[in-house]
């Protein structure tokens, strides 16, 4: 089963997208902060991660860093999932192997498992 991990602080954005990929047979975790994010996707080794960048504890792109630096996270892919605009944005995600960039208010959570499934090949 390909598995998901969706890193966001937000409790409702976190569970509609934790609903909306399990319902299309996917195996997810989500973790509210960017600490605990870090944590679980080391654990679970998803094949696709959604990341926001503002949260608590650890920022996205902080959580980014820290998995490109790992043997496990050097090509997981990673959809970043924000509120920011790509201006606004780190520069360092540049650097870091972003799959896609999305701002969430752009995105249905079924076009985001529509951008997933064609990132994973499907």
């Amino acid at each position: 089963m390909t598995k998901v991990a969706i890193v966001e602080d937000d409790a409702l954005i976190n569970q509609m997208y934790r609903m909306k990929f399990e319902s299309e047979g996917f195996d997810v975790q989500v973790a509210d902060n960017g600490k605990s994010g870090l944590e679980m996707i080391q654990t679970f080794q998803p094949n696709l991660v959604l990341l926001d960048l503002q949260m608590p504890e650890m920022t996205g792109d902080q959580v980014l860093k820290s998995m490109r630096e790992q043997e496990w996270g050097k090509n997981t892919p990673v959809i970043i999932l924000t509120n920011t605009g790509l201006e606004e944005s780190p520069k360092i995600l540049k650097e870091l192997n972003v799959l896609s960039y999305f701002v969430k208010a752009e995105l249905t959570p079924s076009q985001i498992v529509a951008k997933a499934k064609e990132a994973l090949g499907i």
